[in-house]
């Protein structure tokens, strides 16, 4: 279906009549040149140069009679405008600014172009070490297409710029040029303000305009994103001052009719016409939201608030939920001989620390889906997104397991969590008990829960957070009905020596949990990184141990001291051990064969590992060779990393190592076009890495 689409398009193409503003299909008709063009040329607005003060360079493309050159944004599959820059080190290139173009309105597409010569203008940033009296070379390879009705030809050009570094005195000679490029560019308006809203694939773009603006006679708006269209093309509202403009989407080019992926957020330029004059404005980076979905009547709203309830309440049997449940009972029994009234009272303290962490949580989403989320892009349970919250509730939910087993004692009541949960009455530690199964809670799913959340996160705030209010009181209705009806405490067993070994059977609870937070976080900071993890919780495990067996009122001051320090090494090793890796890694494809051969071919340089994840030499050669400074370097050089790992048998990967004379891993490998494999040592080093690479694979 598309050959025969593309066919049909070129056939019309090159039979269309001529029109000066018409280019419907400018990237596919048949080439043709653009004789008598005048040349690209790159100047600076400065003569010389200030370090580290940022001047603007401009690169100037003179159109020939009848053709164009295209915005950012062509309008359709055209090739705008597009420099690569090759800078001396330390300087830095900005974005190009570009000039307001004009809208060409063809049958079949409507297009963003300029069809006079222009200018486009470049800030770069020098370095701070360049010295007085020196030269620095600038230089951009520029491409770009001209453009008549139903021809294009791609242009290129290589442009170099020469500067001495000096005090930074303007060149006299190209001050017209650069104040006629500015005078060419968007304008920011602070005084404008803009909103978006997106529903299904119906987008809007909201702006309230300032008041002498209120009656504008014409306006448009010019997106930056390929295939978003011009708002021409659609009627644009005016209410009170604030103008209402639809959005529409491109197809995709060649496609079965789908709309092209729209990005969470968009920018352009808002050209308006008024009594006034006219003005090009910039519209800064604009993010959709959804609208709120209207009030839902009571009828509707009673399944989805007891949805949340039941929901709620099945959640106390979900696996993350569990372990509190163990704590909860413990508490529970150690109040089964109090007054009534402390027993209610622990029953409203978890209660109320299961509504505030909910109304917190709410809150925070509720907020997210305001600033431009639209709460199911959020996702209810979005903490467990973060590594660093993870790794915080693996490594909680770790050490109350520790202690819980007996191998330390915190010294607080077994329904509290921290160091001074427990008080006389322990009702901080019921406050925290809640708190703690909201956390753990939350991203858990239960039957009739997940419907209704999705109905939920879309509703007008006060339905939201009654919404919500439900879901919390049903995580917390059994405890609350323990406290308010204490005869049903009568059936728990009474305290005694059975207690330490229910205790203890709690604690693996908290070890399944603390398990199920390790295999999320091991999915966030992938799989290699995952034995410092296990070192660093072995490494927990041992401080705990140290302090709860030479930590105690029976040892000696100095060996309680020693028992500190040592627990604080261990400790703080183990948990920088879990923190999440920082910096960039490599990028490991799935090795074979024939892929190795296929990129040779291509004259692409391989890094093969043969590894497997019981070799602990392989996964310290991965911690100690490819640090950042290696990942850029063998970046720079095109080289693609591939793993051949030999966990589980593969022949394949042993007739590989029998190819290399090897039989054993760890085996590198460097693969460079035209040379032998080479063979790296079995102990690696990032000295070594850059080393070889500089080597065997200099800079061009």
């Amino acid at each position: 279906m598309r050959p025969l689409l593309l066919f049909l398009l070129t056939f019309l193409l090159a039979h269309s009549p001529a029109s000066s503003q018409e280019d419907p299909f400018g990237g596919f008709g048949p080439e043709a040149t653009t004789e008598g063009k005048e040349s690209a040329s790159l100047v600076s607005e400065l003569s010389s140069i200030v370090p580290g003060e940022p001047f603007t360079v401009a690169l100037t493309l003179p159109h020939p009679e009848g053709w164009h050159t295209y915005y950012k944004n062509s309008g359709g599959v055209e090739l705008p405008p597009s420099l690569e820059w090759k800078l001396p080190e330390g300087f830095t290139a900005g974005p190009i600014q570009w000039p307001v173009p004009e809208i060409h309105k063809g049958d079949f597409a409507t297009n963003l172009a300029y069809e006079h010569s222009i200018t486009l203008l470049v800030e770069i940033t020098p370095s701070d070490a360049i010295s007085a009296g020196s030269e620095v070379d600038l230089e951009v390879f520029a491409t770009w297409q001209f453009c008549k009705p139903g021809r294009c030809e791609n242009s290129e050009a290589t442009l170099k710029l020469q500067l001495p570094v000096g005090d930074g005195s303007p060149d006299a000679a190209h001050q017209d040029l650069f104040a006629k490029a500015r005078a060419a560019l968007p304008k920011p308006a602070d005084s404008w303000e803009y909103a978006a809203t997106r529903e299904a694939s119906t987008m809007k773009l909201i702006v309230d305009a300032p008041e002498e603006l209120s009656a504008p006679v014409e306006l448009e708006f010019i997106p930056d994103q390929p295939f978003l269209h011009p708002v021409s093309l659609t009627p644009v509202e005016l209410v009170d001052g604030e103008l209402t403009l639809p959005l529409t989407q491109g197809l995709v080019p060649f496609g079965d009719g789908e709309l092209v992926p729209m990005e969470p957020s968009f920018s352009g330029i808002l050209v308006v016409k008024s009594a006034s004059g006219s003005q090009s404005l910039l519209v800064p980076e604009t993010t959709f939201s959804s609208p709120p979905a209207p009030p839902l009547s009571f009828a509707k709203f009673l399944p989805v608030l007891g949805g949340m309830l039941l929901g709620g309440l099945i959640l106390n049997l979900m696996p993350c939920v569990f372990p509190v449940i163990g704590l909860k009972i413990m508490g529970f029994v150690q109040q089964a001989g109090e007054d009534r009234k402390k027993i209610i009272l622990h029953g409203i303290a978890f209660t109320v620390g299961v509504l505030i962490s909910f109304w917190i949580l709410s809150g925070i989403l509720f907020a997210l889906r305001s600033a431009g989320g639209s709460g199911e892009e959020v996702g209810w349970g979005y903490q467990l997104q973060k590594p660093w919250l993870v790794l915080s509730l693996m490594l909680l939910m770790f050490v109350m397991g520790l202690s819980m087993y007996g191998v330390f004692e915190i010294g607080a009541s077994a329904t509290g969590v921290g160091g001074k949960l427990q008080s006389k009455n322990g009702l901080g530690g019921s406050f925290f008990s809640g708190v703690l199964a909201t956390i753990v809670a939350t991203p858990c799913s239960a039957p009739f829960l997940g419907a209704a959340i999705g109905i939920a996160v879309s509703l007008p705030a006060f339905q939201f957070f009654t919404a919500f209010t439900f879901m919390a009181l049903g995580l917390s209705l059994p405890y609350l009905i323990l406290s308010i009806f204490p005869k049903l405490l009568e059936k728990l067993p009474r305290p005694g020596p059975w207690m330490e070994s229910f205790k203890q059977a709690m604690s693996f609870l908290l070890f399944a949990t603390a398990g199920f937070l390790l295999w999320v976080y091991v999915g966030q900071i992938k799989l290699e990184n995952m034995l410092n993890v296990v070192i660093g919780l072995s490494m927990i495990a041992i401080a705990a141990w140290i302090f709860g067996r030479w930590h105690t009122p029976v040892k000696s001051t100095k060996a309680r001291n020693i028992a500190k320090v040592l627990t604080l090494v261990f400790a703080i090793g183990g948990f920088l051990a879990c923190k999440p890796p920082t910096g960039k890694s490599l990028d490991w494809q799935v090795w074979s064969d024939e892929q190795v051969s296929e990129l040779l071919d291509e004259e692409t340089p391989v890094f093969v590992d043969f590894t497997a994840q019981w070799c602990a030499t392989c996964q310290l050669n991965k911690k100690r060779a490819y640090p950042e400074e290696v990942v850029k370097l063998m970046e720079e050089r095109g080289i693609v990393t591939l793993k051949a790992d030999k966990t589980s048998p593969d022949p394949a990967i042993e007739a590989a190592l029998q190819k290399l004379g090897r039989s054993a891993i760890p085996v590198n490998v460097l693969y460079v076009p035209g040379k032998d494999p080479i063979i790296t040592p079995e102990l690696l080093s990032a000295d070594y890495m850059k080393e070889l690479i500089e080597k065997e694979l200099p800079k061009s």
